[in-house]
């Protein structure tokens, strides 16, 4: 097992277009919800237990071998507001071109041939979690510290916050990291007999509003 394959696919400088997203922080600097270090530590922790808990999910079922176009179609379930979905798509997309130059197989192909315009990133992030032979906990952690180390990266631009106090915001969610890995790699083991519906589904109402004012905004620096 190549667990140092981890390492890159969760690494922030993977081409896989995250940079251009924010992950909700940029709407809600806009909104005045982060404001300061102590705001965007309660942002963080909030997403890592909705959203993040879900894309977990999502990402270890698709590294179990479960059928990636069902589970698209669940992940699209589980996303009701249309700019959030249209962002999951593109980021992919393009996750799905990094993955195929990185980890090539038949997998990976077979995806991009079914969803041209981009299947949900989670399920993306799983599949090639299992092309690069990592486990479903593993994608579980690449999605969970991405729920969370997205919006914090960016909230650094946005306020200028120090990024020491960014890393910080990060080390004090590694418990709960720890937590919804673990939650996500289960509900992806009942998959099996259970179907999609043993999933998490935990929803966050405001990310999607502000998702939704966000992406109707003419001005913005990040995508979403």
């Amino acid at each position: 097992m190549n667990r140092a394959a981890l390492l890159v696919l969760a690494d922030g400088r993977f081409p896989a277009g995250g940079h251009a997203h924010s992950g909700g922080a940029e709407a809600a600097v806009m909104a005045g919800g982060v404001h300061d270090v102590a705001s965007l530590e309660e942002f963080c922790r909030g997403r890592l237990h909705t959203s993040g808990l879900v894309a977990a999910g999502l990402a270890a079922a698709a590294a179990t071998g479960h059928d990636p176009l069902l589970l698209d179609r669940a992940a699209d379930a589980r996303t009701p507001a249309p700019a959030l979905r249209l962002a999951a798509r593109r980021l992919g997309r393009q996750l799905l071109r990094a993955a195929r130059a990185t980890w090539p197989s038949d997998d990976l192909d077979a995806l991009a041939a079914a969803r041209p315009r981009g299947a949900h990133q989670p399920v993306v992030l799983g599949l090639a979690a299992r092309s690069a032979g990592l486990t479903p906990l593993d994608a579980a952690y690449a999605a969970g510290y991405e729920s969370v180390s997205g919006p914090a990266t960016a909230t650094v631009r946005l306020l200028r916050l120090d990024p020491l106090d960014a890393a910080g915001v990060l080390a004090r969610l590694a418990e709960g990291v720890d937590q919804v890995a673990a939650r996500a790699a289960e509900a992806a083991r009942r998959v099996q007999a259970m179907g999609v519906e043993a999933l998490p589904a935990a929803s966050a109402p405001l990310l999607d509003i502000i998702a939704e004012q966000h992406v109707a905004r003419p001005v913005r620096l990040f995508a979403s």
